[in-house]
């Protein structure tokens, strides 16, 4: 299997999760339901801080092609955080990891790393498109343009875990492996999502 269908594979294994984690009602969940552009800039920081500590740990457990891989990620993530932040009065990181993190956090093996660092990626580049589209209608091009260039950064995360998708999975139960770990990086997020938002009364599912 090539990286990219590899990465076909996970997104049409996870649609139903995918085309809801890329709805407004996502954004409503990471912000509480406080749709406001600080909240909004906010839940951003706090994802994007959790995602260059996760892969800054995992290029310092890697080595090689792998490792390289991720460091350069966690630089970009580091932009991205360092870019939102600066967008904000202040942000005190209060130490919250969102739940797709912490999945990844307990990845252990190169290929679990792998496919979970697809999962992430796809994941992610859904929720940039949801802050794109509400700084849209912000009526904010500037901070919508800035969103849209950390989209085509994890466009190219996303070809980088394809590649290392095609050169460390040998075998159909590696290529199983890193599915099953891509899939439980969009299962995590996920899940987070249906939880918050049924904590605040909101049915997850759309409505027909």
């Amino acid at each position: 299997m090539t990286g990219s269908e590899f990465v076909e594979t996970v997104r049409d294994r996870n649609k139903t999760e995918l085309s809801r984690l890329g709805s407004s009602k996502a954004l409503y969940a990471d912000t509480q339901g406080e749709l406001e552009p600080e909240e909004v800039l906010r839940a951003v920081a706090t994802a994007e801080r959790a995602a260059m500590e996760t892969f800054e740990s995992w290029g310092d457990a890697e080595s090689e092609t792998v490792a390289e891989a991720f460091t350069e990620s966690a630089a970009e993530e580091r932009d991205h955080y360092e870019t939102v932040s600066g967008l904000l009065d202040e942000h005190d990181p209060d130490g919250t990891v969102p739940a797709i993190q912490s999945y990844l956090r307990d990845r252990e093996g190169t290929i679990e790393r792998v496919g979970g660092f697809v999962g992430r990626t796809i994941a992610a580049e859904k929720s940039k498109e949801q802050v794109t589209a509400f700084f849209v209608g912000q009526a904010d091009p500037q901070t919508a343009g800035t969103f849209r260039g950390m989209k085509s950064d994890l466009e190219a995360q996303l070809d980088r875990a394809s590649e290392l998708v095609a050169a460390c999975c040998e075998t159909d139960d590696d290529v199983d492996r890193a599915i099953e770990a891509a899939s439980g990086a969009i299962e995590a997020a996920y899940e987070e999502y249906t939880q918050q938002l049924e904590s605040m009364g909101v049915n997850p599912k759309p409505v027909c």
